[in-house]
């Protein structure tokens, strides 16, 4: 386990789709712990693995209860109540901004065994959610925000 280089927030990758992860693996697995260690030493709210310059489907989110795992999810229920969010990101030269999101959203997608699992989210766990895995379809929560202020 190890502790991985953050992507720039520029660079191109972060436009990009990332492929779907097929096999559940220790190669897999490692990089689910390196990811969690990065995100731990930034201390930051969400990390998708382009975060970490790696194009596969797979997220990771700090909940109050832990480290919740995401691979190859998708949103499948999101609420009609929204919310602003002040966001930003872990990415190197990230601006902040406000997002409009979903209130509540509902997540299906695979543990690191490659088990089906649901997760929901409301406020800032449902924000959270969106912001991840958008990244893994190369929208940037900039291209949705308001009130952009570099850092």
């Amino acid at each position: 386990m190890g502790i991985r280089n953050l992507t720039n927030w520029t660079n191109p990758i972060f436009r990009k789709t990332s492929r779907a992860v097929e096999k559940f693996d220790e190669r897999l697995w490692d990089l689910l712990d390196d990811m969690r260690n990065t995100l731990e030493k930034v201390d930051g709210y969400g990390c998708a693995a382009v975060h970490v310059g790696v194009l596969r489907r797979m997220v990771i989110v700090n909940d109050d209860s832990g480290v919740i795992e995401l691979i190859n999810p998708v949103i499948v229920e999101t609420s009609e109540e929204t919310q602003e969010i002040l966001e930003g990101s872990i990415a190197l030269g990230a601006p902040r901004g406000y997002v409009t999101r979903p209130k509540s959203v509902a997540v299906s997608a695979f543990d690191r065994n490659g088990n089906p699992i649901t997760v929901s989210g409301t406020d800032f766990l449902a924000a959270t959610f969106c912001h991840e895995i958008d990244h893994l379809d190369g929208i940037m929560f900039t291209d949705k925000a308001r009130d952009i202020n570099e850092k």
